[in-house]
């Protein structure tokens, strides 16, 4: 299953949050479901229903339980992981699952968006 993870700011608009989306994919290919942060998929659930793909809420734990390749000082801030989208997309895609696109910035700078996945069911 592959899974786009996100992180993003709360005045993230659904335009960003698509922008975030395309841009990921253009590198790493369609994806099967998105992924957040269990206390901010309200955002999300549009972009979820337009392309009718499930949405997977991660909690705090998963979150943090993620080795991410990336560390930014404002994800490691608020949510003590290097990357919320990396890691998202890493925990929602399930164990073993590997990163095929790192955390790609929206062009607004309020969104972040990766791709990963597991390939064994």
């Amino acid at each position: 299953m592959r899974v786009a993870g996100f992180g993003y700011a709360s005045s993230a608009t659904i335009q960003t949050l698509r922008d975030a989306l395309a841009l990921a994919e253009a590198q790493a290919g369609p994806v099967q479901a998105l992924a957040a942060p269990a206390d901010k998929t309200v955002r999300l659930t549009p972009l979820a229903l337009a392309r009718s793909l499930p949405l997977i809420a991660v909690f705090p734990a998963d979150l943090v339980a993620q080795d991410t390749p990336t560390r930014s000082a404002r994800s490691l801030a608020a949510r003590a992981s290097g990357s919320v989208a990396e890691a998202c997309a890493l925990a929602a895609a399930g164990p073993g699952a590997r990163l095929l696109r790192a955390r790609i910035i929206s062009p607004d700078h309020l969104a972040t968006c990766a791709i990963a996945e597991r390939t064994t069911p």
